[in-house]
């Protein structure tokens, strides 16, 4: 499916800009990152760049305990978006398969930092790896949760998607009743229901 590029694309600028953010796991790759929790400025002072980490669902939320529930939602959502795009391909518009690919992209994006970070990093065990956000957004303060590419590909694809119902459900066109055919009384199936009403009412 060729729409999947859109997911590819985004799981690869996701987990590069982690990785600029974080550092290199690897020693083939020196690259040491951003000290936790240190923050610098993007864009004048009202993007910055805010290494944090969570261990939560999206843009920072956290609930304790829920690790390992958040991960293996995470990969049950990317299967079952996949499935669904592979065997509704056909019949969904351009704008929708745009929108799932986004979805899908930036819910296998912050999947790859639930499962494998913390094996990566050596600091937790597999499922316990904590995601990785970055983009702090808003003029001298933050004004949302510190978020990150994944983060933003699933917001874009759920408005748009959301945008597309609601075109689509204001499209549909209301059943005018004197567009309806008319019962034609030569016609011996369209005598069926009068015959009966009238040896009902004889009766």
């Amino acid at each position: 499916m060729a729409v999947l590029w859109i997911t590819l694309v985004v799981v690869a600028v996701d987990q590069l800009t982690k990785l600029l953010v974080k550092g290199s796991p690897w020693n083939f790759i020196p690259f040491h990152g951003m000290p936790y929790g240190s923050s610098m400025k993007f864009i004048d002072d009202i993007v910055r760049i805010t290494y944090i980490e969570n261990a939560g669902i999206a843009f920072g939320i956290t609930i304790p305990g829920f690790k390992v529930v958040f991960a293996v939602f995470s990969i049950v959502a990317s299967i079952a978006i996949l499935w669904y795009l592979k065997h509704n391909l056909a019949r969904l518009l351009t704008g929708e398969r745009i929108a799932l690919s986004l979805i899908l992209g930036g819910a296998v994006g912050n999947l790859i930092d639930r499962v494998f970070y913390g094996v990566f990093f050596h600091e937790q065990p597999l499922f316990y790896g904590r995601v990785v956000d970055f983009v702090d957004f808003g003029y001298k303060q933050n004004w949302f949760p510190v978020f990150n590419v994944a983060d933003s590909a699933v917001t874009v694809g759920v408005t748009l998607l959301i945008i597309l119902m609601m075109r689509h459900k204001t499209a549909e066109p209301a059943i005018d009743p004197s567009a309806l055919p008319l019962a034609d009384p030569r016609d011996p199936a369209d005598m069926v229901g009068t015959t009966e009403l009238d040896d009902h009412v004889t009766a």
